[in-house]
């Protein structure tokens, strides 16, 4: 037998149910690098946005990235024979060569590693999957598994340059302590590594007369000019072609400006918008700030007009 429902008790009954909330505050979540903390969250939560996901995407998706490569490289395949015929040319920042050259016929290249010759991606894309942020130790990890992918071109060009007797130096920000396992990697993917002169130049080396601040390049390039002539720099960071001084947006266009007719003649850059000094530039290099301040910052330099 059927029983009615008084109409005043169903009107309540249906209003309680529209007023029910659907979200709640996501009150124990912290906030994680890249991640923009959100006012509520679903009740099936999902994962915190994070800055870097388009940028991992695209550097592991787009078909693009692997074009600009390949392009970037054979651009300076095509500069290589003028460079060796010329024995006047140099790819050293000014001032940085302290002895002349001895012999022009012994020439280098000087190329980054990561994101210029090797791939890193898959360490990037585990820091989104994870929601953590760069750590020494899980970096160090990755780097001795030996398993990163080459960058599209390289390989080509590194062995055309070597078939011509030119010794290919990698110079590096990774640690010293990683040398062996950066060389196996290397030679895992077939890279030219000379065999009488130590290629890899790791962060901390020391070169003796030449005091290095920080992660600049300046006293490694300017070692490896006391034997050879420096044809050619391929990185995908600033500070593999020339030091950039302070860290801001204004000294680092100061830093490249004298150098702009280089470009894609003596230097050759390759693009990375996974990481970089472009992005601390941004909040005054100040990681200490809590996520949320950096991304205002990386707001307030966007172009609107």
């Amino acid at each position: 037998m059927s029983r009615l429902i008084p109409f005043s008790l169903l009107a309540s009954l249906l209003l309680s149910a529209c007023s029910a909330p659907t979200t709640r505050p996501d009150s124990t979540s912290a906030s994680q690098p890249g991640s923009q903390p959100a006012a509520a969250a679903s009740v099936q939560s999902t994962p915190a946005p994070n800055d870097n996901l388009n940028a991992v995407a695209w550097t592991q998706t787009a078909v693009e990235r692997d074009l600009i490569y390949r392009q970037t490289y054979r651009m300076a395949a095509d500069e290589l024979d003028a460079a060796l015929a010329d024995p006047t040319w140099e790819a050293l920042p000014k001032g940085e060569r302290k002895t002349p050259v001895a012999d022009p016929t012994r020439t280098a290249v000087i190329l980054d590693i990561d994101e210029t010759v090797l791939d890193n991606s898959p360490y990037q894309a585990r820091l989104v999957i994870n929601g953590t942020s760069f750590n020494k130790d899980t970096w160090a990890e990755w780097c001795r598994e030996i398993n990163a992918a080459a960058i599209p071109g390289a390989l080509e060009f590194t062995r055309l340059a070597a078939s011509k007797g030119v010794t290919v130096f990698y110079l590096s920000n990774r640690p010293n302590d990683l040398e062996d396992v950066t060389l196996a990697n290397l030679r895992k993917l077939d890279f030219p590594i000379a065999d009488n002169e130590q290629v890899f130049l790791g962060k901390g080396m020391t070169v003796s007369g030449c005091v290095e601040k920080g992660s600049a390049k300046s006293c490694r390039r300017e070692l490896i000019s006391r034997k050879y002539r420096v044809l050619l720099q391929i990185g995908d960071q600033l500070g593999d072609l020339v030091d950039e001084g302070e860290n801001t947006p204004q000294a680092r266009a100061q830093a490249i400006a004298p150098y702009l007719d280089w470009i894609g003649q003596r230097w050759f850059v390759l693009p990375n918008p996974t990481y970089g000094h472009w992005e601390p530039a941004l909040f005054n290099n100040d990681w200490s700030q809590p996520e949320a301040e950096r991304r205002r910052a990386k707001e307030a330099s966007l172009r609107l007009n």
